[in-house]
Protein backbone atom coordinates (compact mmCIF):
# COMPACT_ATOMS: atom_id res chain seq x y z
CA UNK A 1 0.00 0.00 0.00
CA UNK A 2 2.98 2.30 0.52
CA UNK A 3 3.93 1.69 -3.11
CA UNK A 4 0.35 2.49 -4.16
CA UNK A 5 0.44 5.77 -2.22
CA UNK A 6 3.68 6.72 -3.97
CA UNK A 7 2.24 5.90 -7.39
CA UNK A 8 -1.05 7.78 -6.87
CA UNK A 9 0.48 10.65 -4.86
CA UNK A 10 -2.57 10.58 -2.60
CA UNK A 11 -2.33 10.73 1.20
CA UNK A 12 -3.78 7.98 3.35
CA UNK A 13 -6.19 8.63 6.18
CA UNK A 14 -5.09 8.20 9.78
CA UNK A 15 -5.78 4.77 11.21
CA UNK A 16 -8.21 4.87 14.13
CA UNK A 17 -10.21 1.65 13.71
CA UNK A 18 -10.05 -0.83 16.57
CA UNK A 19 -11.75 -4.12 17.33
CA UNK A 20 -14.78 -4.04 19.57
CA UNK A 21 -14.34 -5.46 23.04
CA UNK A 22 -15.91 -8.93 23.45
CA UNK A 23 -18.26 -7.73 26.17
CA UNK A 24 -19.86 -5.28 23.73
CA UNK A 25 -21.05 -8.00 21.38
CA UNK A 26 -24.79 -8.52 21.37
CA UNK A 27 -24.61 -12.26 20.89
CA UNK A 28 -22.22 -15.18 21.22
CA UNK A 29 -23.97 -16.98 18.37
CA UNK A 30 -21.03 -16.89 15.91
CA UNK A 31 -18.79 -18.51 18.51
CA UNK A 32 -21.32 -21.33 18.91
CA UNK A 33 -21.06 -21.99 15.17
CA UNK A 34 -17.30 -22.56 15.34
CA UNK A 35 -17.55 -26.31 16.10
CA UNK A 36 -19.26 -26.90 12.73
CA UNK A 37 -17.17 -24.39 10.81
CA UNK A 38 -13.80 -25.60 12.05
CA UNK A 39 -13.94 -28.91 13.89
CA UNK A 40 -15.99 -30.97 11.40
CA UNK A 41 -13.79 -29.96 8.49
CA UNK A 42 -10.62 -30.53 10.53
CA UNK A 43 -11.78 -34.01 11.54
CA UNK A 44 -12.79 -35.00 8.02
CA UNK A 45 -9.80 -33.62 6.14
CA UNK A 46 -9.96 -32.78 2.45
CA UNK A 47 -10.15 -36.43 1.43
CA UNK A 48 -12.89 -37.16 3.94
CA UNK A 49 -15.41 -34.59 2.70
CA UNK A 50 -18.69 -36.14 1.55
CA UNK A 51 -22.21 -35.06 0.70
CA UNK A 52 -23.52 -35.49 4.24
CA UNK A 53 -20.85 -33.23 5.71
CA UNK A 54 -21.35 -30.47 3.16
CA UNK A 55 -25.15 -30.59 3.30
CA UNK A 56 -24.96 -30.08 7.06
CA UNK A 57 -24.18 -26.43 6.37
CA UNK A 58 -27.74 -25.82 5.15
CA UNK A 59 -29.25 -26.16 8.63
CA UNK A 60 -26.67 -23.79 10.12
CA UNK A 61 -27.16 -21.21 7.35
CA UNK A 62 -30.97 -21.35 7.73
CA UNK A 63 -30.66 -20.70 11.46
CA UNK A 64 -28.35 -17.71 10.95
CA UNK A 65 -30.06 -15.88 8.07
CA UNK A 66 -33.01 -14.45 10.07
CA UNK A 67 -30.57 -12.45 12.21
CA UNK A 68 -29.17 -9.44 10.26
CA UNK A 69 -26.04 -9.47 12.41
CA UNK A 70 -25.23 -13.01 11.23
CA UNK A 71 -26.07 -12.73 7.53
CA UNK A 72 -22.55 -11.84 6.48
CA UNK A 73 -21.18 -14.99 8.07
CA UNK A 74 -24.13 -17.07 6.83
CA UNK A 75 -23.56 -15.96 3.24
CA UNK A 76 -19.86 -16.79 3.49
CA UNK A 77 -20.60 -20.23 4.93
CA UNK A 78 -23.18 -20.89 2.21
CA UNK A 79 -20.66 -19.98 -0.50
CA UNK A 80 -17.91 -22.06 1.09
CA UNK A 81 -20.21 -25.09 1.25
CA UNK A 82 -21.03 -24.60 -2.43
CA UNK A 83 -17.30 -24.61 -3.25
CA UNK A 84 -16.87 -27.87 -1.35
CA UNK A 85 -19.91 -29.44 -3.01
CA UNK A 86 -18.63 -28.47 -6.46
CA UNK A 87 -15.30 -30.24 -5.79
CA UNK A 88 -16.81 -33.43 -4.38
CA UNK A 89 -16.41 -36.47 -4.69
CA UNK A 90 -12.65 -35.93 -5.12
CA UNK A 91 -11.85 -32.79 -3.15
CA UNK A 92 -8.34 -31.51 -2.70
CA UNK A 93 -6.95 -28.03 -1.96
CA UNK A 94 -6.19 -27.41 -5.62
CA UNK A 95 -9.79 -27.96 -6.72
CA UNK A 96 -11.41 -25.94 -3.95
CA UNK A 97 -9.03 -22.96 -3.96
CA UNK A 98 -7.80 -21.78 -7.33
CA UNK A 99 -5.49 -19.19 -5.78
CA UNK A 100 -3.00 -19.38 -2.96
CA UNK A 101 -4.87 -16.74 -0.95
CA UNK A 102 -8.07 -18.84 -0.87
CA UNK A 103 -7.27 -20.62 2.43
CA UNK A 104 -6.25 -17.27 3.98
CA UNK A 105 -9.58 -15.66 3.16
CA UNK A 106 -11.69 -18.66 4.17
CA UNK A 107 -9.70 -18.98 7.39
CA UNK A 108 -10.33 -15.31 8.08
CA UNK A 109 -14.01 -15.60 7.33
CA UNK A 110 -14.84 -18.85 9.07
CA UNK A 111 -12.56 -18.46 12.08
CA UNK A 112 -11.68 -14.82 12.79
CA UNK A 113 -15.14 -13.44 12.02
CA UNK A 114 -16.72 -15.86 14.50
CA UNK A 115 -14.72 -14.40 17.39
CA UNK A 116 -16.84 -12.15 19.63
CA UNK A 117 -16.47 -8.56 18.53
CA UNK A 118 -14.35 -9.28 15.45
CA UNK A 119 -17.11 -8.78 12.88
CA UNK A 120 -18.54 -5.63 14.42
CA UNK A 121 -18.32 -2.59 12.13
CA UNK A 122 -19.84 0.28 14.10
CA UNK A 123 -20.34 3.66 12.50
CA UNK A 124 -17.67 6.05 13.68
CA UNK A 125 -19.43 9.19 12.54
CA UNK A 126 -21.76 10.77 10.02
CA UNK A 127 -21.02 12.77 6.88
CA UNK A 128 -22.91 15.51 5.03
CA UNK A 129 -21.97 16.63 1.55
CA UNK A 130 -21.84 15.55 -2.09
CA UNK A 131 -21.07 12.03 -3.31
CA UNK A 132 -19.46 11.74 -6.76
CA UNK A 133 -19.53 8.13 -8.04
CA UNK A 134 -16.54 6.78 -9.96
CA UNK A 135 -17.76 3.29 -10.82
CA UNK A 136 -19.26 0.01 -9.65
CA UNK A 137 -17.36 -3.15 -8.77
CA UNK A 138 -19.69 -6.11 -9.35
CA UNK A 139 -18.90 -9.42 -7.66
CA UNK A 140 -20.99 -12.47 -8.39
CA UNK A 141 -20.95 -15.94 -6.89
CA UNK A 142 -23.34 -18.84 -7.35
CA UNK A 143 -24.96 -18.07 -3.98
CA UNK A 144 -24.40 -14.31 -3.54
CA UNK A 145 -23.90 -11.03 -5.39
CA UNK A 146 -22.49 -7.65 -4.40
CA UNK A 147 -22.31 -4.22 -6.00
CA UNK A 148 -19.75 -1.87 -4.45
CA UNK A 149 -19.80 1.76 -5.59
CA UNK A 150 -16.47 3.60 -5.32
CA UNK A 151 -16.84 7.36 -5.04
CA UNK A 152 -15.29 10.65 -3.99
CA UNK A 153 -17.04 12.39 -1.10
CA UNK A 154 -16.86 16.18 -0.84
CA UNK A 155 -17.80 17.43 2.66
CA UNK A 156 -20.33 20.25 2.84
CA UNK A 157 -18.03 22.19 5.17
CA UNK A 158 -15.32 22.42 2.51
CA UNK A 159 -13.04 19.84 4.12
CA UNK A 160 -10.66 17.53 2.28
CA UNK A 161 -12.39 15.15 -0.18
CA UNK A 162 -12.10 11.48 0.71
CA UNK A 163 -12.54 8.15 -1.04
CA UNK A 164 -15.52 6.13 0.18
CA UNK A 165 -17.42 3.00 -0.74
CA UNK A 166 -21.08 2.01 -0.57
CA UNK A 167 -22.07 -1.63 -0.91
CA UNK A 168 -25.16 -3.75 -1.25
CA UNK A 169 -24.92 -7.54 -0.93
CA UNK A 170 -27.56 -10.26 -1.12
CA UNK A 171 -27.75 -14.05 -1.22
CA UNK A 172 -29.19 -15.32 -4.49
CA UNK A 173 -30.18 -18.54 -6.27
CA UNK A 174 -27.62 -19.88 -8.74
CA UNK A 175 -30.08 -19.46 -11.64
CA UNK A 176 -30.05 -15.65 -11.36
CA UNK A 177 -26.93 -14.51 -13.21
CA UNK A 178 -25.63 -11.58 -15.27
CA UNK A 179 -28.09 -8.71 -15.64
CA UNK A 180 -30.53 -10.55 -13.38
CA UNK A 181 -28.54 -9.62 -10.27
CA UNK A 182 -29.54 -5.94 -10.70
CA UNK A 183 -33.16 -6.93 -10.13
CA UNK A 184 -32.14 -8.22 -6.71
CA UNK A 185 -29.74 -5.42 -5.77
CA UNK A 186 -31.48 -2.38 -7.29
CA UNK A 187 -34.38 -2.04 -4.80
CA UNK A 188 -31.97 -1.83 -1.86
CA UNK A 189 -29.82 1.15 -2.90
CA UNK A 190 -30.87 4.24 -4.89
CA UNK A 191 -27.20 4.99 -5.53
CA UNK A 192 -27.18 2.35 -8.29
CA UNK A 193 -29.67 4.38 -10.32
CA UNK A 194 -27.59 7.53 -9.81
CA UNK A 195 -24.51 5.72 -11.19
CA UNK A 196 -26.41 4.64 -14.31
CA UNK A 197 -27.75 8.15 -14.88
CA UNK A 198 -24.41 9.87 -14.24
CA UNK A 199 -25.62 11.84 -11.21
CA UNK A 200 -24.20 12.80 -7.85
CA UNK A 201 -25.96 12.16 -4.53
CA UNK A 202 -26.46 14.66 -1.72
CA UNK A 203 -25.92 13.03 1.68
CA UNK A 204 -27.14 14.28 5.05
CA UNK A 205 -25.85 12.59 8.22
CA UNK A 206 -24.97 9.35 6.39
CA UNK A 207 -23.23 6.90 8.78
CA UNK A 208 -19.64 6.04 7.79
CA UNK A 209 -16.97 3.76 9.24
CA UNK A 210 -13.30 4.53 9.82
CA UNK A 211 -12.42 2.51 6.74
CA UNK A 212 -14.50 4.70 4.42
CA UNK A 213 -17.53 2.42 4.09
CA UNK A 214 -20.85 4.25 4.00
CA UNK A 215 -23.54 2.35 5.90
CA UNK A 216 -25.98 3.17 3.15
CA UNK A 217 -29.59 4.11 3.81
CA UNK A 218 -31.76 5.87 1.25
CA UNK A 219 -33.22 7.90 4.12
CA UNK A 220 -30.00 9.94 4.27
CA UNK A 221 -29.56 10.49 0.52
CA UNK A 222 -31.25 12.31 -2.32
CA UNK A 223 -30.48 12.60 -6.00
CA UNK A 224 -28.12 15.41 -6.95
CA UNK A 225 -26.94 17.19 -10.08
CA UNK A 226 -25.38 15.48 -13.13
CA UNK A 227 -21.79 14.42 -12.43
CA UNK A 228 -19.46 12.97 -15.06
CA UNK A 229 -17.30 10.22 -13.48
CA UNK A 230 -14.39 11.07 -15.78
CA UNK A 231 -14.53 14.72 -14.72
CA UNK A 232 -14.52 13.50 -11.11
CA UNK A 233 -11.54 11.24 -11.86
CA UNK A 234 -9.57 14.05 -13.50
CA UNK A 235 -10.33 16.80 -10.99
CA UNK A 236 -11.45 15.41 -7.62
CA UNK A 237 -9.76 12.00 -7.41
CA UNK A 238 -6.14 13.30 -7.26
CA UNK A 239 -6.94 15.42 -4.20
CA UNK A 240 -9.00 12.79 -2.33
CA UNK A 241 -7.65 11.05 0.76
CA UNK A 242 -7.50 7.25 0.71
CA UNK A 243 -9.32 5.52 3.56
CA UNK A 244 -7.28 3.62 6.18
CA UNK A 245 -7.54 -0.17 6.26
CA UNK A 246 -9.05 -1.96 9.24
CA UNK A 247 -6.74 -4.55 10.87
CA UNK A 248 -8.85 -7.57 9.85
CA UNK A 249 -8.91 -6.37 6.24
CA UNK A 250 -5.14 -6.21 5.80
CA UNK A 251 -4.75 -8.94 3.21
CA UNK A 252 -3.33 -8.28 -0.29
CA UNK A 253 -6.49 -9.67 -1.89
CA UNK A 254 -8.42 -6.77 -0.33
CA UNK A 255 -6.42 -4.06 -2.11
CA UNK A 256 -8.73 -2.16 -4.48
CA UNK A 257 -7.57 1.42 -4.98
CA UNK A 258 -9.41 3.72 -7.44
CA UNK A 259 -7.07 5.08 -10.13
CA UNK A 260 -7.44 7.08 -13.34
CA UNK A 261 -5.37 6.25 -16.42
CA UNK A 262 -5.14 7.96 -19.79
CA UNK A 263 -2.66 8.32 -22.62
CA UNK A 264 -1.71 4.65 -22.43
CA UNK A 265 -1.02 2.15 -25.20
CA UNK A 266 -2.95 -1.12 -25.29
CA UNK A 267 -1.37 -4.43 -26.28
CA UNK A 268 -3.62 -7.48 -26.60
CA UNK A 269 -2.03 -10.92 -26.57
CA UNK A 270 -3.61 -14.34 -26.95
CA UNK A 271 -5.23 -14.26 -23.54
CA UNK A 272 -4.03 -11.05 -21.90
CA UNK A 273 -4.46 -7.30 -22.22
CA UNK A 274 -1.78 -4.85 -21.08
CA UNK A 275 -1.72 -1.07 -20.73
CA UNK A 276 1.65 0.62 -21.09
CA UNK A 277 1.51 3.64 -18.77
CA UNK A 278 4.49 6.04 -18.79
CA UNK A 279 6.63 3.27 -20.23
CA UNK A 280 5.58 0.68 -17.62
CA UNK A 281 3.40 -2.35 -18.45
CA UNK A 282 0.28 -2.84 -16.31
CA UNK A 283 -1.82 -5.97 -16.72
CA UNK A 284 -5.57 -5.49 -17.19
CA UNK A 285 -7.80 -7.91 -15.26
CA UNK A 286 -10.45 -8.53 -17.93
CA UNK A 287 -11.76 -11.56 -15.99
CA UNK A 288 -13.28 -9.14 -13.47
CA UNK A 289 -15.36 -7.33 -16.10
CA UNK A 290 -18.96 -8.34 -15.28
CA UNK A 291 -21.43 -9.66 -17.82
CA UNK A 292 -24.08 -7.50 -16.14
CA UNK A 293 -23.05 -4.34 -18.02
CA UNK A 294 -22.03 -2.94 -21.41
CA UNK A 295 -18.30 -2.99 -20.69
CA UNK A 296 -16.36 -5.70 -22.58
CA UNK A 297 -12.66 -6.62 -22.97
CA UNK A 298 -12.85 -5.38 -26.58
CA UNK A 299 -14.06 -1.91 -25.58
CA UNK A 300 -11.37 -1.73 -22.87
CA UNK A 301 -8.68 -2.63 -25.43
CA UNK A 302 -9.81 0.21 -27.69
CA UNK A 303 -10.13 2.82 -24.94
CA UNK A 304 -8.15 6.02 -24.44
CA UNK A 305 -8.95 6.60 -20.74
CA UNK A 306 -9.89 4.27 -17.89
CA UNK A 307 -11.24 4.49 -14.35
CA UNK A 308 -10.26 1.32 -12.54
CA UNK A 309 -9.27 -0.38 -9.32
CA UNK A 310 -5.61 -1.13 -8.75
CA UNK A 311 -5.34 -4.63 -7.29
CA UNK A 312 -2.62 -7.01 -6.17
CA UNK A 313 -3.14 -10.44 -7.71
CA UNK A 314 -0.82 -13.45 -8.11
CA UNK A 315 2.28 -11.44 -7.19
CA UNK A 316 1.69 -8.45 -9.47
CA UNK A 317 -0.40 -5.30 -9.74
CA UNK A 318 -3.38 -5.39 -12.10
CA UNK A 319 -6.02 -2.84 -12.99
CA UNK A 320 -9.69 -3.77 -13.00
CA UNK A 321 -11.65 -1.48 -15.38
CA UNK A 322 -14.77 0.15 -13.95
CA UNK A 323 -15.38 2.57 -16.86
CA UNK A 324 -13.61 3.50 -20.09
CA UNK A 325 -13.69 6.37 -22.53
CA UNK A 326 -13.16 5.74 -26.23
CA UNK A 327 -13.66 7.57 -29.52
CA UNK A 328 -16.28 6.30 -31.95
CA UNK A 329 -16.74 8.24 -35.20
CA UNK A 330 -14.89 11.23 -33.75
CA UNK A 331 -17.21 11.27 -30.75
CA UNK A 332 -16.28 10.41 -27.14
CA UNK A 333 -18.23 7.42 -25.81
CA UNK A 334 -18.21 6.31 -22.16
CA UNK A 335 -19.01 2.75 -21.05
CA UNK A 336 -19.41 1.65 -17.41
CA UNK A 337 -19.34 -1.79 -15.80
CA UNK A 338 -22.38 -0.64 -13.79
CA UNK A 339 -24.05 1.11 -16.71
CA UNK A 340 -27.15 -1.08 -16.45
CA UNK A 341 -27.38 -0.97 -12.65
CA UNK A 342 -30.41 1.32 -12.59
CA UNK A 343 -31.95 0.11 -15.87
CA UNK A 344 -31.07 0.77 -19.49
CA UNK A 345 -32.41 1.68 -22.92
CA UNK A 346 -29.52 -0.07 -24.67
CA UNK A 347 -30.87 -2.79 -27.00
CA UNK A 348 -28.62 -5.52 -25.64
CA UNK A 349 -29.33 -4.42 -22.08
CA UNK A 350 -33.11 -4.32 -22.60
CA UNK A 351 -33.08 -7.83 -24.07
CA UNK A 352 -30.99 -9.20 -21.21
CA UNK A 353 -33.12 -7.38 -18.63
CA UNK A 354 -36.31 -8.88 -20.08
CA UNK A 355 -34.89 -12.39 -19.90
CA UNK A 356 -33.74 -11.77 -16.33
CA UNK A 357 -37.17 -10.42 -15.36
CA UNK A 358 -38.85 -13.58 -16.61
CA UNK A 359 -36.37 -15.78 -14.73
CA UNK A 360 -36.80 -13.87 -11.45
CA UNK A 361 -40.59 -13.84 -11.82
CA UNK A 362 -40.63 -17.60 -12.35
CA UNK A 363 -38.50 -18.16 -9.24
CA UNK A 364 -40.75 -15.94 -7.12
CA UNK A 365 -43.86 -17.74 -8.38
CA UNK A 366 -42.35 -21.13 -7.54
CA UNK A 367 -41.28 -19.93 -4.10
CA UNK A 368 -44.78 -18.60 -3.44
CA UNK A 369 -46.29 -21.90 -4.49
CA UNK A 370 -43.99 -23.81 -2.12
CA UNK A 371 -44.89 -21.50 0.77
CA UNK A 372 -48.61 -21.93 0.09
CA UNK A 373 -48.28 -25.69 0.18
Amino acid sequence: MTRVEEATARPRGEETATLSAPEKTRSGEPARRRPFLAVRLARSGWQGIDHDMVSGAAQVVSAMLPDPALRRLATLLDGFAAELAASWPRPCPGTVFRRADGPDLVGRGLCLLTLPGAADAPATGVVTGRLLPLGVDVQEHATAAQAQVHAVFEPADGGTPRLVRASVSLPKPDTVVGVGIWQLLRPHMSLLAAVSEGRSMDLTDMPVTDGGDLLWSDAYARQGEPADPFATARVALPTATDAPTAPLDRHPARIAVPVFLEGYDSQKGDDALTFTVAGHPLAVDTDRIPTAGPLTPETVAGSSACIGLLRWDAGAYRVQPLAVEKTVRKKAVVLHAGGWAGGTTDKAGVKAEKAATEAVAALRERAGRLLRT
